[in-house]
C-alpha cells in the first residue's frame, strides 16, 4: 500500500505533457540567455554613441505603478548588462531628478507627445521600458495556488515608437511576493533579454538602411 500510495502522489505532482514542453523551451531559453552578445561593430558602435533611459512599471488591477524607487533591482540588472557593453545610461537617480512621475508615466501609458517631452528633458536617444505583469489561480493537479510573472521588454525611439522586444516569464508555487519574483527574473533572464533587444534594434537599423538604399 505504501508504495502504491507514493506511486499515486508521484503521478499527481508529475508535469503534464505540456507542462513538459513549456520546461524544455524554459531550459532553451536559459541556455540563450548566456551566450555571448553578438552584434554588428557599427551597430554597436552606434549603440555606443546614444544614451539609454531605463524605466520599469508593473500592471496591477488598478493600472500601471511605475515608481522607479520600486524597481532597482529589476532596473540594476538590465542596467549592468548595458554598463558592460560601453552603453551609457541614466541612472534612476538622474531620471527622478529631471523627469516627474507624470511623464515616466507616459511610457506606459502609450502617450508619444508626453513620452517625447520626457525624453528630451533627459537628452534620451532610446528608451528601454520594462513592464511586469503577474497573476494567479490554482493549479488544477496539484491544487495550490501558482503565480505566474511575465516582464514584457521595449526598446523605443523617445516618442515610444517601437524598435524591439523581449520577454521573460516564470511561474511559481510558493509565495505570493510577485515583485521579488520579478526580480529574480530579471537577474537570470537579463543576458538574453539584453541580446534580444540589441539584436533587435541591429537588424531594425540594417532593414532600414537597406530600404533608404533603394
Amino acid at each position: 500500500m505504501t508504495l502504491l500510495a507514493a506511486a499515486s502522489m508521484a503521478a499527481a505532482f508529475s508535469f503534464s505533457e505540456e507542462a513538459e514542453k513549456d520546461a524544455r523551451a524554459e531550459e532553451e531559453r536559459n541556455a540563450a540567455s548566456h551566450t555571448a552578445l553578438s552584434l554588428p561593430a557599427a551597430c554597436l558602435d552606434e549603440l555606443k554613441r546614444r544614451k539609454i533611459m531605463i524605466v520599469m512599471g508593473e500592471r496591477t488591477g488598478e493600472g500601471i505603478t511605475a515608481s522607479q524607487a520600486r524597481y532597482s533591482p529589476h532596473f540594476n540588472s538590465i542596467n549592468k548588462r548595458l554598463l558592460k557593453q560601453g552603453i551609457r545610461t541614466y541612472s534612476q537617480q538622474e531620471i527622478t531628478a529631471h523627469i516627474a512621475q507624470a511623464e515616466v508615466d507616459a511610457y506606459f501609458r502609450n502617450d508619444p507627445d508626453a513620452a517625447l517631452a520626457a525624453s528630451k528633458k533627459m537628452g534620451a536617444q532610446l528608451i528601454l521600458r520594462g513592464t511586469i505583469a503577474s497573476r494567479s489561480m490554482l493549479n488544477p493537479v496539484v491544487r495550490i495556488p501558482e503565480v505566474y510573472v511575465t516582464i514584457a521588454f521595449a526598446l523605443m525611439k523617445p516618442d515610444g515608437t517601437l524598435l524591439s522586444d523581449a520577454q521573460a516569464s516564470a511561474e511559481s508555487y510558493a509565495g505570493s511576493d510577485t515583485l521579488a519574483m520579478a526580480g529574480t527574473l530579471v537577474e537570470e533572464k537579463a543576458d538574453g533579454v539584453v541580446n534580444t533587444l540589441l539584436g533587435g534594434y541591429c537588424a531594425n537599423a540594417a532593414s532600414s538602411g537597406g530600404k533608404k538604399r533603394k
